[in-house]
């Protein structure tokens, strides 16, 4: 392994760890290198808090200058709620500046670049380009597109159900599956399902991980059934956000409102467009979104392509009934040549299950 390799791979696991923290700005770490010796290391942690690149400076300190700094995206060009990074680097005297992706903005991506290299200053890109744009695929869609990214979970059995035909569920995967969906809950902003697993399970869809965040509460519910005494309605441990349509019933509307829930009025008379729904998210700031919905609410996403990932939890269980629900429904395709494929899979273990991960492939479909 080379040295900038090194030292990228420390500056991407930094960024890593504070999955979940930085939303809606993109996960960034940064490393500075003076005659060989690590003097500075920086994270960004939070939005509207100094960036990784600043970090690593205020720590380097007089070491900065003559450097090579080490960083997982490409250096700010503009002024935002903090000022320009490329701009702090120029200042700091650093010498060489590797980076491992370009911003995927292309309003500025390339000008934090050519700040660095108007400066004097040598620059090298794609160093762990492939790396760092993974672990910022939720930035990488929401900064271009102003939506937010979307992954579907579910948990099941080898043969797909999600319950019994009596609908029983508890548990299909162990505790340690369960523990890691807590994760996956606190690195997205908002958590999504339908008002039938919502009145069915009466779940508080928060995430019992120590300082874990709890996401905000989506729930579709066309017709608004759900309960006034439910959690989502009274719990007040995250907002929580109705879709209905435009013929709901305007007196629980007000209802909910009076107890703090936001309920989101769509255009259509009976249903929930679900491209309603991602757009209006998007337009609120949600930059991601975990859907742990049923059968129909999971295949309505799917078949509109809103999906960009999927995690499935498989239980070496089986259960079987044509009667018991499966976490894919809907009306489904005729022919296998429409069938979405999965790619850039990944299979590990996690307690006694196996999480699978994919991504579909719309284009193919």
């Amino acid at each position: 392994m080379t040295k900038p390799e090194f030292y990228m791979d420390l500056a991407l696991n930094n960024a890593k760890a504070m999955k979940g923290q930085t939303d809606p700005n993109p996960l960034v770490g940064s490393v500075i290198v003076n005659e060989s010796r690590i003097v500075g290391i920086g994270t960004h942690l939070k939005a509207g808090e100094p960036h990784a690149e600043i970090h690593a400076i205020r720590m380097a300190g007089e070491m900065a200058k003559g450097g090579t700094i080490y960083v997982t995206l490409e250096p700010c060009s503009h002024h935002g709620r903090t000022g320009p990074c490329a701009e702090a680097i120029v200042q700091a005297g650093i010498k060489k500046v590797v980076i491992a992706a370009l911003d995927p903005n292309p309003v500025v991506s390339g000008n934090g670049v050519k700040i660095l290299q108007d400066a004097g200053i040598e620059v090298i890109t794609g160093v762990r380009e492939e790396e760092s744009k993974q672990m910022n695929e939720v930035f990488n869609k929401f900064i271009v597109q102003k939506k937010p990214f979307v992954t579907l979970k579910s948990g099941i059995t080898l043969d797909g159900k999600v319950a019994t035909h009596k609908f029983n569920s508890k548990w299909i995967t162990s505790e340690e599956a369960r523990r890691d969906v807590h994760h996956l809950r606190n690195e997205n902003m908002a958590i999504l399902v339908g008002i039938n697993t919502a009145i069915k399970d009466d779940p508080a869809l928060t995430t019992r991980i120590p300082n874990g965040r709890n996401p905000i509460r989506v729930v579709l519910d066309s017709t608004l059934k759900i309960p006034l005494d439910y959690q989502l309605v009274t719990d007040k441990q995250a907002e929580t956000w109705i879709f209905t349509s435009k013929n709901c019933d305007k007196v629980k509307k007000k209802a909910l409102e009076d107890v703090g829930v936001k309920v989101f009025a769509t255009s259509s008379k009976k249903s929930v467009d679900p491209n309603e729904v991602v757009q209006i998210l998007g337009d609120k700031g949600v930059s991601s979104v975990l859907i742990e919905g049923g059968g129909n609410v999971n295949a309505s996403f799917l078949e509109n392509k809103l999906i960009d990932k999927v995690v499935l939890y498989f239980a070496p269980k089986l259960i079987g009934g044509q009667d018991a629900p499966t976490f894919l429904e809907g009306t489904g395709f005729e022919m296998m040549k429409d069938a979405i494929e999965l790619i850039d899979t990944d299979f590990v273990r996690v307690g006694k299950d196996f999480k699978f991960i994919g991504y579909p492939n719309y284009d193919k479909s």
